[in-house]
């Protein structure tokens, strides 16, 4: 379009183009899968979380050919060594370009599922590919299933990784998954703490989104949503069969609002407690975002009535002991995030926070 002579563009983001939602929606994968294999010789790699192991979940996984299921914990979230391994392990193992990769647990497989399917397209280590659009070539086919609700990881174009330098997302287009299937019964069974902050997760990305300088009205119905859902599942009266439901709706409604504009203060610094203690990033969002309520007063107010009726307590003391250099590690993490904390407090956003007042911030935790 054309504003006073000048031409402006806007950011032409991706959708996920295929969604299947239901209960045992799970069940349609191999009919999903089929029309995507390429040759016997191409497999599908089913990425999948090592709870699952004796589960009917892996049972219910339609192998044929040379199919392999690649186990993984998700105890620590995401590096790029691992990424690198998995991508070297299936080029080692397979003559052609595997036909998919298939995601299936939390944030952490999807993803990890993610980043594989670029890494075997795009030369190098995947720490060359975080930030934001480095990835150049497009990646192979691949499908995110969700097992638990809050990342939002299922339909953004992000995909976490702690390198050797950073923690950052590749941020890319060809991260976004081709096919995603949400069946809320997967996510039965899941303990309620890490329900949780899985959760808060969602509730957070719709914070940040609704108070960021970023938000406009295409995020803004998305986000609205996504904390009208947060709201009933967290302080409502739901059964749990309704809850596990909306739950998912609002993970997927919170992904999308922050597709479309950007996260804030409580992910910049969650992002230093991961990449300093591997933190996981759910807890170490409540971790933070229970200290912002001077960018988030209502937030936090509403957080924190979440917590008390979830009846949810929150680890202590995880920042004690602490030399000067590991504030120092942390900080220098969060201040990079610089598009964060653009969203979150505006282009000046360097004279509004310096390293002191995150150091405070860090002490309280």
């Amino acid at each position: 379009m054309v504003i006073g002579g000048k031409t402006v563009g806007y950011r032409n983001f991706p959708m996920v183009p295929r969604v299947v939602f239901g209960k045992d929606s799970f069940n349609q994968l191999s009919e999903i899968l089929s029309p995507k294999r390429k040759h016997p010789d191409a497999p599908f790699i089913f990425l999948v979380d090592d709870v699952f192991k004796e589960s009917e979940i892996v049972a219910k996984i339609p192998l044929i050919y040379n199919d392999q299921i690649v186990f993984v914990s998700a105890n620590e979230e995401p590096k790029t060594v691992q990424v690198d391994a998995l991508v070297q392990k299936i080029q080692k193992e397979y003559s052609r370009l595997p036909s998919g990769i298939v995601g299936i647990g939390g944030g952490t497989l999807l993803d990890l599922a993610k980043a594989v399917s670029i890494g075997l397209t795009n030369k190098g280590s995947s720490q060359n590919y975080q930030g934001w659009d480095l990835a150049k070539k497009p990646s192979i086919y691949h499908v995110g299933i969700p097992t638990i609700s809050g990342t939002g990881a299922e339909v953004s174009r992000t995909t976490v990784l702690t390198g050797p330098t950073k923690k950052l997302g590749i941020n890319s287009d060809h991260a976004t998954f081709n096919q995603v299937i949400l069946d809320p019964n997967l996510t039965r069974g899941v303990p309620k703490e890490q329900w949780f902050y899985t959760g808060m997760d969602c509730f957070i990305h719709c914070i940040e989104s609704l108070n960021g300088t970023y938000l406009n009205a295409f995020s803004q119905s998305y986000g609205e949503k996504a904390l009208e859902l947060c709201k009933d599942v967290f302080l409502g009266k739901l059964i749990p069969e309704e809850s596990r439901d909306k739950l998912m709706m609002a993970s997927w409604h919170g992904g999308m609002s922050i597709a479309y504009s950007q996260v804030g203060a409580a992910h910049a610094m969650s992002y230093g407690l991961g990449y300093l203690l591997g933190v996981k990033h759910g807890i170490g969002n409540c971790l933070v975002f229970q200290h912002l309520d001077e960018f988030y007063p209502e937030g936090v107010k509403l957080f924190n009535q979440m917590k008390e009726k979830q009846g949810i307590v929150m680890p202590q003391g995880i920042c004690s002991g602490l030399s000067d250099k590991d504030f120092d590690i942390m900080i220098e993490v969060a201040m990079a995030m610089q598009p964060l904390w653009e969203n979150a407090l505006g282009k000046d956003w360097r004279n509004c926070i310096d390293r002191g007042k995150l150091r405070s911030i860090y002490e309280r935790m």
